[in-house]
């Protein structure tokens, strides 16, 4: 095998060449069967490990960080996806909640790499359905895009670095998703809202149908709180599957929910986990669980309380039952998840999470306010295809200013028009529009109020930065 990287940053460079759907690029169509050819030509790396899979709308991305973090308590070497990152795209690709070593990342890169431009380039020469696959000549071929080379990218680290477990989470949607190349021990669908309806459907029934995807066949499914017309897509899909469903709201109850500046405790009690679909046996009850997450908010007790009952299928389906409550108050006493109402500065308090759907803005807002009053300062930008009028309404009430700006430059904003938006419901003296982002974060601190910022995790990265370079200068 050629020697092509010698840094991490050399072979996500080179990735960025390829067809990027974040960046707006769109590939002729989504072919899951793309990636099972890549799969087939890497060896199935995606099989290297027992794995667990999570898509939906909000949530996945916590839901992600927190079976990580349970799984490294109990002396798991977890290799984890997840996107988007928020200073560092190796955040995407970890091990536990840190980077693989630049060895890993080198290595994998030029496996990655001899796959593409070895292996790919000779099946092309004599295999037709190949043509077919990659060629950007046939009807409904492309050439590999960024997010399925990504995501190989991280099943090949995983591999190479001897993983034990994969936790990985879907980029968009789920059934034609790059990462729904896996055969999961347990799956976990977080809460479905409208969300990237030009890729999904224009519908809850269309989108929840998308994200059904990744249920297998024989293999259960953590499933958050639903509306109707999604629930009943759900069950639908998991009882053709023959997959036990863990609904939420029946096999969970939260209770003595106590959210603070410093995060947030709850009482939480599990029932009713049947080991299969066709099976009245439960796993073992136990006691409730009293815990902390040095996160605040109620949908992160939520996110945990799914995160949990997924890991107490998935140890027990590996036969691995001991010591699960020390893992899982250890794991989420010490969880680290960056841009999810995270505080970056105190004087005056910055507050920042990637909060980009109306639900999950509305419950950001809530918790912000519920702490820090009303009254203070929301810095907010959103990328092209989100709903800014939702938004808009949700937060012009519970802010003195808000500041449009834009929302980085990696996926397509028109910060114009969301504030033009923004100014039909809150009114011009409320709204600034300051494009410059860092311009945007020094007039809002010369309110000397708490800030907000939220919107788009692009954003808020941008935001982390600027504090964070601040008030550490060195940084820069």
């Amino acid at each position: 095998m050629h020697k092509f990287f010698n840094s991490s940053g050399e072979v996500f460079n080179w990735l960025s060449g390829f067809i990027n759907l974040e960046k707006g690029q769109k590939p002729k169509s989504f072919r899951i069967d793309r990636m099972e050819a890549l799969m087939e030509l890497a060896d199935h790396p995606q099989n290297c490990a027992p794995s667990i899979h999570i898509a939906g709308s909000k949530g996945k991305g916590s839901v992600t960080s927190m079976l990580t973090a349970m799984l490294s308590a109990k002396g798991f070497r977890v290799a984890r996806y997840m996107s988007p990152h928020v200073t560092d795209i190796r955040e995407r690709i970890c091990l536990g909640d840190s980077f693989f070593s630049e060895e890993i990342y080198c290595l994998a890169g030029d496996e990655l790499r001899t796959i593409t431009e070895e292996k790919l380039t000779a099946a092309l020469k004599t295999n037709a359905e190949k043509i077919e696959l990659f060629s950007p000549s046939a009807p409904d071929g492309c050439e590999p895009t960024f997010w399925e080379l990504l995501t190989l990218l991280f099943f090949l680290c995983a591999r190479l670095a001897k993983c034990d477990v994969m936790v990985a989470e879907t980029g968009m949607g789920g059934r034609l998703d790059s990462t729904n190349v896996l055969d999961p021990v347990v799956s976990v669908i977080t809460l479905i809202e409208l969300e990237h309806t030009n890729f999904l459907g224009n519908t809850i029934k269309e989108i929840a149908g998308e994200k059904a995807g990744i249920i297998k066949s024989n293999k259960p499914l953590v499933l958050a709180k639903q509306c109707e017309e999604a629930l009943s897509v759900f069950k639908k899909t998991a009882n053709e599957k023959n997959s036990t469903l863990y609904y939420f709201p029946e096999i969970a109850e939260l209770s003595n929910i106590n959210i603070t500046i410093k995060g947030t405790e709850f009482l939480l009690s599990l029932n009713n986990l049947r080991t299969s679909a066709s099976s009245n046996d439960v796993l073992p009850p136990c006691e409730p669980l009293s815990l902390s997450i040095p996160i605040p908010g109620k949908v992160q007790a939520e996110n945990a309380a799914l995160a949990i009952t997924a890991l107490k299928i998935f140890l027990d389906k590996i036969s691995q039952k001991d010591n699960i409550e020390d893992a899982i108050k250890h794991g989420l006493a010490n969880l680290k998840i960056p841009a999810r109402f995270e505080k970056i500065s105190e004087n005056p308090p910055v507050i920042i999470d990637g909060a980009h759907t109306p639900e999950s803005f509305d419950l950001c807002i809530k918790t912000f306010c519920s702490l820090y009053g009303e009254g203070n300062i929301l810095i907010f930008g959103c990328a092209a295809d989100k709903d800014a009028e939702a938004m808009a309404k949700i937060s012009h009430l519970r802010f003195s200013k808000i500041i449009i700006t834009t929302p980085g430059t990696f996926k397509i904003s028109d910060p114009d028009k969301t504030y033009d938006t923004f100014v039909k419901i809150a009114g011009d003296e409320k709204t600034l529009l300051i494009k410059d982002t860092q311009e945007a974060v020094k007039i809002a601190q010369k309110f000397n109020l708490p800030i907000l910022g939220a919107g788009s995790f692009y954003l808020v990265s941008e935001i982390r930065k600027i504090i964070l370079c601040e008030l550490y200068p060195k940084l820069g």
